[in-house]
């Protein structure tokens, strides 16, 4: 390893199991915090389970309803195994969607949890460089999860409007010089591997749009980076990937695409993954963000260092973390996934 570990090398997705933000901040701090540039608030309570409080509110919402003329969503592991499966929504005959707006609920969460971490802050319990992160879904979450296809076009334009005004939200509330946004990029992983049954001809542009205007909404003093996942509902993916080319190619089209500068990126890297293959793809990065490659996985320190070995042939500077969040694992593995980040951190100074 030949990097000096410093604030930017570790990189915590957004979800943790604990009890509350308070726990999060002072728990991540004290053992993480020389490794962090900005950290963020475990996504507790209802955002536990990630997008599922949207479908919460989208099915509350007095706008939506089931549609019962398309089949559930069924919801499957890469290996198969069925998960669940959930009826789709729609708006209602009688709403136009250019009327409708969702709360969200992002900005709340986000202004409470701001709260808790400058008054740690202000105690010491926070390091100074570290800003407040917060993780955002793009319209197409909750879209291809929960949404039937024949709405899309109209949700989406609803979700993106709802989502933006949150973030304006979240901007007026929070010093931009503490504030550090996120966006999960997940539902378009899986579009580019063909998940969903459903899938627009054009959703290549139709995906590097939607990323565009969701990076360019971030102001430039504001730092802004994206999260790439393959879906992680059981600790597992929905999708395995034959390497991380896919990946690649949404990195590119999110740096071409954002006129601003992206700060950073995050990618997944499976457990199993220890040979040059699945790194190879990296060569045809373009851009100059940092990039933080998801390879610590729980109880596999031995394997996290082989996968910081093999990737650094392909790329010489990058930061650590895992997969995805933590919010859905067993709360008792958290004490073992903070070591392992320690140790790759440290190991990255070697």
């Amino acid at each position: 390893m030949n990097r000096t570990a410093g604030s930017d090398t570790i990189h915590l997705v957004g979800s943790i199991a604990m009890d509350n933000c308070d726990q999060v901040f002072r728990e991540i701090s004290a053992e993480l915090g020389a490794y962090l540039d900005k950290i963020p608030d475990g996504e507790t309570g209802e955002r536990a389970r990630w997008i599922y409080f949207q479908r919460t509110m989208l099915l509350e919402h007095p706008t939506m309803e089931i549609d019962t003329t398309v089949a559930e969503m069924k919801l499957y592991q890469w290996d198969g195994k069925f998960l669940r499966s959930l009826p789709l929504l729609r708006f209602k005959e009688d709403i136009d969607p250019d009327s409708v707006e969702f709360t969200t609920g992002y900005d709340q969460a986000a202004e409470y949890s701001y709260g808790i971490f400058k008054r740690l802050r202000s105690e010491g319990l926070i390091p100074d460089q570290v800003r407040f992160q917060v993780c955002l879904p793009t319209p197409m979450a909750s879209c291809y999860m929960y949404v039937s296809h024949k709405a899309y076009d109209d949700y989406l334009s609803v979700y993106l409007k709802s989502l933006l005004n949150a973030l304006n939200r979240i901007l007026d509330k929070i010093p931009h010089e503490d504030l550090c946004i996120q966006y999960d990029v997940c539902q378009e992983v899986l579009t580019f591997e063909n998940y969903f049954p459903h899938r627009p001809a054009d959703y290549k542009e139709q995906i590097f749009t939607e990323l565009a205007v969701l990076g360019d909404s971030v102001p430039a003093d504001v730092k802004l980076g994206y999260h790439l996942c393959y879906g992680t509902p059981y600790d597992e993916h929905l999708v395995m990937p034959k390497d991380a080319g896919i990946l690649v190619e949404l990195m590119n089209g999110i740096v071409d695409g954002v006129r601003r500068q992206v700060d950073f990126l995050h990618i997944p890297v499976p457990r199993e993954r220890t040979d040059p293959a699945y790194f190879i793809p990296l060569k045809r990065f373009e851009g100059d963000a940092r990039l933080y490659l998801g390879l610590i996985h729980y109880d596999d320190e031995d394997g996290d260092l082989q996968r910081m070995e093999v990737a650094q042939n392909f790329i010489t500077d990058f930061g650590v973390g895992t997969e995805c969040g933590w919010g859905r694992t067993d709360p008792k593995r958290v004490p073992g996934l903070l070591a392992s980040h320690r140790k790759a951190a440290e190991a990255l100074s070697g």
